[in-house]
């Protein structure tokens, strides 16, 4: 009976202790009896960031593996990441170290790549983007906040100065007003003024604010100014309409202007003046010798006396008589 129980207590320790060495195995090994065949891809960074082994890896967010190793390759570090062979990873993708929260740890995220791009085989190394992590954003802002300050002391000193003779601008602004307050009173008493003549429709200003008579004339003005605007575009519009005959060789202008055979009747009219003209001023034909021949003047001249002589003595005499004066004074 003793040896029976002893029997039974041995074997009920034993496989509590196979139970506890399967729970430990089953924690420590992720629930996995044998290890599974992962595909390895390499990421090169130039900072790491705190990540370390045994981060995850995420692809657009789930994770797909974890970061098996980390080390440093030259003149940069690099993690080694164990990804499920099931998960296809593009060979665009690209993996960067992203924080998870402010307190927690880093991940590696993975984007998906495009649809159509070969998967990355075992041993490959993935294309990676830097990104700023919590420790340079903190520096960059605390840069950020130091420029804010010292930005601030200078507008605060620009307004209330640093002690200095002539102080800054609030205090400038007070002399000046101070220095010109009686001018200032002066200004604004002439502003009233003027304002209150305006609106009691004194002088020019007034008078156009506030008779209608005014407005009136002023739009009918401007109506005139219109129509005269108009009539000028007509102007111009027919100018630009004969100019355009002109040119095409219309009308008298244009036949005068274009037209070679008008041209050349011109210049022979003109020739036939000159040419008259020159046989004028050298006495040739009747013309010219009764313009440039003093003789036939002075002949006309006897003529003419010699007419009076007649028509003075045909009041003396009878008809036939009178033919006879005329005939013996002609003649």
């Amino acid at each position: 009976m003793n040896t029976t129980q002893q029997t039974a207590r041995v074997g009920l320790f034993f496989l509590l202790g196979v139970a506890l060495v399967w729970v430990t195995f089953e924690t420590l090994s992720d629930g996995k009896i044998f290890e599974e065949h992962t595909k390895t891809l390499i990421a090169g960074f130039g900072d790491l960031k705190q990540l370390k082994t045994g981060d995850e890896v995420r692809l657009a967010g789930v994770k797909v593996g974890s970061v098996a190793k980390t080390r440093l390759a030259g003149r940069r570090a690099e993690a080694l990441l164990q990804i499920d062979p099931k998960v296809p990873i593009a060979s665009d993708a690209s993996a960067s170290i992203v924080m998870s929260g402010l307190i927690g740890g880093n991940y590696i995220s993975i984007d998906m790549g495009s649809s159509g791009a070969p998967p990355l085989p075992d041993g490959a190394e993935i294309r990676t983007v830097e990104t700023p992590d919590l420790n340079t954003l903190m520096s960059e802002i605390g840069g950020l906040g130091k420029q804010l300050q010292d930005s601030l002391g200078s507008f605060s000193k620009a307004l209330n100065g640093d002690g200095k003779a002539g102080g800054g601008i609030i205090q400038k602004l007070d002399k000046l007003v101070t220095d010109n307050s009686s001018r200032v009173d002066a200004t604004m008493s002439n502003l009233q003024e003027i304002t209150g003549k305006i609106n009691r429709g004194e002088g020019t200003l007034g008078k156009l604010v506030n008779d209608p008579k005014l407005h009136d004339e002023l739009l009918a003005t401007v109506a005139e100014i219109r129509s005269t605007a108009t009539q000028a575009k007509e102007f111009v519009s027919n100018a630009e309409a004969m100019m355009d005959q002109v040119k095409s060789g219309q009308g008298p202008l244009g036949t005068l202007v274009y037209d070679q055979k008008a041209a050349d009747d011109i210049k022979a009219s003109i020739a036939n003046i000159r040419s008259v003209s020159d046989k004028l001023a050298k006495g040739e034909g009747t013309l010219g010798k009764l313009i440039n021949d003093p003789g036939l003047y002075n002949n006309a001249q006897v003529t003419i006396k010699k007419v009076d002589r007649a028509l003075d003595g045909l009041s003396d005499s009878g008809p036939i008589t009178a033919v006879g004066i005329v005939a013996n004074a002609l003649f």
